[in-house]
């Protein structure tokens, strides 16, 4: 069975989307007001009065650049990083020059279910259940998936973003867990791990639409993307538990994704959902459009 749906996140204790439109949106991240661009918010602020409120915006000075406007007197005096509390973890979140933020909060509708799947799914084994997070950014679902009981290997081709992950981990007290962390181009990591005859329980991926490898390989998704998930389909073990793209290529379709996994239903049965992820803002409840997914599970 194939379904669709829309995943969504609510206002959380230290995340919030309070409003947003007008190619922008207004966050609170901790107890900080921040305005980031965000091209999906195409339509008008619902409270536009809020607005006023922020403590940074992000401004846009060139096509892939941008900078911090501190607003507030609180945003004079804001620390290079603070912590936040979200999805059951501990995260460092920080002002990046890519107005980036440390955290993808709409991933964490996923990351439950991860835990989801792995939880049914542990008991029946002598072994840990292990997982593959390629492109795995701070580590939110590496973490997620370590604290409930798998063994991860966590790749990442940024050097900060592997540093960060191991940052969360020391906060979210999950530091003694197995995670291994690799600092490698994903799809390079991959046909390594195909010629070592590694397999893995469950995989994830969030690859960008372009990036670079370590060694300075250029990622295009519209290039690699079909090889990449087809090679990771073939380092599941014989049991698989999952296995989970998530993207923000614009353009593409959650349909398109999840038809590259249709092979693992007819293989091993089990459900395919696919759809949107969201935001749901805390004033007028609309949702933010903020990626989409496509995954398969043996637990619905």
């Amino acid at each position: 069975m194939e379904t669709s749906k829309i995943l969504v996140l609510e206002p959380q204790k230290d995340y919030e989307l309070i409003d947003s439109g007008e190619g922008e949106k207004l966050e609170r991240l901790g107890d900080v007001v921040m305005i980031r661009p965000d091209p999906q918010a195409l339509w008008l602020r619902a409270s536009p009065e809020l607005w006023s409120t922020a403590d940074v915006h992000y401004v846009r000075t060139g096509a892939k650049t941008g900078e911090w406007k501190r607003l507030s007197q609180k945003a004079k005096t804001l620390p290079e990083s603070w912590e936040i509390e979200f999805g059951d973890l501990h995260f460092e979140v920080y002002l990046s020059s890519f107005k980036h933020i440390g955290i993808f909060p709409e991933h964490k509708p996923n990351w439950e279910w991860f835990r989801k799947q792995i939880e049914h799914n542990k008991e029946d084994r002598k072994e840990a259940i292990t997982v593959l997070n390629l492109f795995g950014y701070t580590g939110g679902a590496s973490l997620a998936c370590a604290q409930a009981g798998a063994q991860v290997t966590h790749v990442d081709s940024s050097k900060s973003s592997v540093t960060s992950a191991n940052r969360n981990a020391e906060l979210s007290g999950l530091k003694d867990k197995p995670i291994r962390w690799i600092l490698e181009d994903a799809f390079a990591f991959v046909q390594k791990e195909l010629r070592r005859g590694k397999t893995y329980d469950a995989i994830l991926m969030d690859p960008p639409s372009f990036g670079h490898g370590t060694k300075g390989e250029v990622w295009k998704i519209e290039k690699q993307f079909t090889d990449l998930v087809s090679d990771a389909i073939k380092l599941l073990s014989d049991t698989p538990v999952f296995f989970t793209i998530n993207g923000y290529a614009a353009g593409y379709s959650p349909i398109a994704y999840a038809n590259n996994i249709h092979v693992l239903k007819e293989r091993f049965g089990g459900e395919i959902e696919y759809g949107e992820l969201t935001i749901q803002e805390s004033q007028a409840k609309r949702l933010l459009p903020a990626g989409i997914f496509a995954r398969w599970g043996k637990v619905r």
